[in-house]
């Protein structure tokens, strides 16, 4: 192992690119990597989102039942790892019951501990608009249900946006655990490179810049959505 660690040393730059990426098209294990984050952050950000929205709203309820059930779920939720709440799915829940994918399944994992999280943002967004905009929205004939979709809802997620985006940019960074039930997603990639080629730099600095460069997209699209809103607001 040492004679191979020596004669890597001696490789230029370029060789060793060409070794971790070009020779048997290794790039490609990236690329499928990538798509694969992509896929199960998709999914999972749907799922965390319909999830939340509804937790918060239980959370919210005079019904006590169903707040207690609400704050209990994202109690133990907020309280537990993700990599556990991963691992429990997989290999308890769902693994051994069903005949989901891998991707799906962690998708569901992720989806559910994401909810927990957009739960609480939601709740807070909803308690930030003043409660005098439902009071108006009533003097004036509309459905506590009406109010609430056209006059709080919209003034919630203005407030909420920056926190969603977080949470969504927080998520995708998360999937890199996916390795552990076997899905090979991007750091799992990495990781299959370093292994066949015995180089831990190049691998793994690509998969960082990777995951930098889809941060920094989502930032900036998240950053001019933003701007459009208060633009909107300023009309």
């Amino acid at each position: 192992m040492p004679l191979f660690y020596d004669t890597l040393g001696a490789l230029s730059f370029m060789e060793r690119l060409e070794r971790n990426f070009i020779t048997a098209d290794r790039w490609r294990l990236l690329l499928d990597g990538l798509g694969t984050t992509l896929q199960v952050s998709f999914m999972a950000v749907i799922l965390g989102i319909v999830l939340g929205v509804l937790l918060a709203f239980m959370r919210l309820s005079k019904a006590r039942p169903l707040s207690f059930l609400s704050g209990a779920y994202i109690d133990i939720i907020r309280g537990t790892p993700l990599v556990v709440q991963l691992m429990i799915f997989y290999f308890v829940l769902l693994g051994p019951t069903t005949k989901l994918d891998k991707a799906i399944i962690a998708a569901i994992a992720f989806g559910c501990n994401s909810g927990a999280y957009v739960a609480e943002i939601v709740r807070g967004g909803i308690l930030s608009v003043d409660h005098g905009q439902e009071e108006a929205g009533l003097s004036l004939g509309l459905t506590r249900a009406m109010t609430m979709q056209y006059i709080v809802l919209p003034q919630a997620f203005k407030n909420i946006l920056p926190s969603l985006g977080n949470e969504l940019i927080v998520l995708i960074k998360e999937t890199s655990i996916l390795g552990y039930i076997g899905v090979v997603d991007l750091a799992r990639a990495g990781e299959q490179i370093r292994a066949r080629t015995l180089d831990a730099f190049l691998p793994l600095i690509a998969v960082a810049v990777v995951y930098y460069v889809l941060v920094k997209f989502l930032s900036f699209l998240l950053l001019r959505l933003e701007r459009r809103l208060r633009e909107s607001d300023q009309r």
